[in-house]
């Protein structure tokens, strides 16, 4: 769970999630909306697919990011306390 919230430490990663929750979108189209250089979005990306919440998919040469919204929630309920309150 630490790399979760490593990875959301980050204004430009949570950025990018905010940006994905729309649809997923590919590298390039990421990287338009920062002004960036490629090896620094790159370091985004890997921090936000090394914990998980992120997926990625190859198009041909174009990688596509998804949100992987069960690892938020997951964040977000360890954050907040709550507990599986299944009988």
């Amino acid at each position: 769970m630490n790399t979760v919230f490593e990875a959301l430490s980050h204004p430009v990663r949570r950025q990018i999630l905010t940006l994905l929750k729309t649809r997923p979108m590919s590298a390039g189209e990421l990287a338009g909306h920062f002004d960036l250089t490629k090896p620094t979005l790159s370091v985004h990306f890997n921090k936000l697919r090394d914990a998980e919440l992120v997926a990625v998919e190859r198009r041909g040469t174009s990688l596509i990011y998804h949100l992987n919204m069960s690892i938020l929630e997951e964040a977000l309920s360890g954050l907040l306390g709550k507990k599986d309150q299944t009988p």
